[in-house]
Formats: structure tokens, C-alpha cells, sequence
């Protein structure tokens, strides 16, 4: 399973922003795919989850009311929609595929190799 993500910038506080991540190489309706996050001198973090089937979605506290993660399983890519976003949410962020997954980075089999996202103040 390969994972691509992309869409970071720089974007003003308060703005919004959308990263993607695309899914190859294995069925990606089996997966459960997160997104996490490493601001510079940080661990790092559980951003969002959807789970396949269900497509349920938890979110880190930090994140709830303001990210929105979504899937289209058509185009085996799923979405991180940021909105109001803060110099805080300044990290590098990676999506993660696995099967019953929490929000342990050790849930995840596969990863991507990140995109940045810079909010300046």
C-alpha cells in the first residue's frame, strides 16, 4: 500500500486549507486511513480518523469543530478539510492506512511521506 499526500501551503491564520492523500496498491475500501501531524520540536500527533464501512470519524481534541476528514473511495483518496486554522496547526502532516485502527501511530501499517502546512499569525 503506497500513500501520497499533498495540498499543504501556507495559509493566514483563520483560513482554510485542504490536504489530500491518495491510496494505491491494495483495495482501499479495506482501510482505515488518519491523518497525524509533527510540528517542529513535537511528537508526533493524532489529527483524524475514518474508518472504512461505518465511516465513522474521530478527531483529536485540538482539531474537533474546525477539521473535517472525509473519503471518497472512488477516487481512493481522502480528505483533510481545515478550516479557521491556527499558527498552532503549523506541522508537517501525514496520512496512515491501517485496520482497526485508534489514534496510536502504532495502529498504522502504511504512511505517506507528509506535506506541510504553515499558518502564519
Amino acid at each position: 500500500v503506497q500513500l501520497q499526500a499533498f495540498g499543504g501551503g501556507l495559509v493566514q491564520a483563520g483560513g482554510s486549507l485542504r490536504v489530500s492523500c491518495v491510496v494505491s496498491g491494495r483495495t482501499f475500501s479495506g482501510y482505515d486511513v488518519g491523518w497525524f501531524r509533527r510540528a517542529p520540536g513535537k511528537e508526533r500527533e493524532f489529527v483524524a480518523v475514518v474508518r472504512l464501512g461505518s465511516e465513522t470519524t474521530d478527531y483529536a481534541d485540538s482539531v474537533k469543530g474546525r477539521f473535517t476528514i472525509s473519503r471518497d473511495n472512488a477516487k481512493n483518496t481522502v480528505f483533510l478539510q481545515m478550516n479557521s486554522l491556527k499558527p498552532e496547526d503549523t506541522a508537517v502532516y501525514y496520512c496512515a492506512a491501517g485496520v482497526l485502527v485508534t489514534s496510536r501511530g502504532t495502529d498504522y501499517a502504511y504512511w505517506g511521506q507528509g506535506t506541510q502546512v504553515t499558518v502564519s499569525s
